[in-house]
């Protein structure tokens, strides 16, 4: 099993890159908004049973495609209701079951996140999208990043294009499966 952790600031093309390596290498794309909006829609964001059901559905959707063999592409913004150690659980996870994890880091600046937080196309998943709510999460996001585990590719949005991201990205893929199956 392969799986492909992308995470980031808001707006930092999280999604859009990771849908695009999705379609180069036809790996499941299991963006966080899947799990965050189902369960925000019964409980409300950051309270204690959406933290809860939240980490659980991600971690079973991640044991069973580690169980199965299945390789796939996750998402996420480090923000403070993401307990720290859940990243670091993820890559155990995955390692003690034979898989291996890429962990890609997308960055973007605090001036392009404030570029890019009103985009229309960020609405279609319930989005961070309110320039002033950013304004005043943005050091919270950063520390979150900052406890992440070390990337294996850094790639700045700002500077570096989706397909370009997605290419490098995709290739570093290819490696892998190619150390693990000869």
């Amino acid at each position: 099993m392969k799986l492909l952790f992308v995470y980031g600031p808001p707006a930092a093309g999280k999604f859009t890159v990771a849908a695009r390596v999705a379609e180069m290498t036809g790996l499941a794309l299991f963006h966080n908004h899947l799990v965050v909006d189902t369960v925000a829609s019964v409980f409300p964001f950051g309270s204690p049973s959406f933290v809860r059901l939240r980490e659980q559905f991600w971690m079973n959707v991640f044991e069973a495609a580690a169980a199965e063999d299945r390789s796939l592409i996750f998402t996420l913004q480090p923000e403070g209701s993401v307990s720290p150690e859940f990243a670091p659980r993820v890559v155990e996870l995955v390692r003690r079951a034979g898989g291996e994890v890429l962990l890609v880091h997308l960055q973007l600046s605090a001036d392009g996140q404030m570029a890019r937080i009103a985009n229309e196309d960020r609405a279609k998943f319930g989005k961070l999208r309110d320039a002033k709510l950013l304004a005043r999460l943005q050091a919270e996001f950063a520390a979150c990043e900052r406890a992440m585990p070390a990337a294996d590719i850094v790639i700045d949005t700002e500077r570096v294009p989706v397909e370009i991201a997605a290419g490098l990205i995709a290739a570093r893929l290819g490696q892998l499966q190619s150390q693990v199956r000869p």
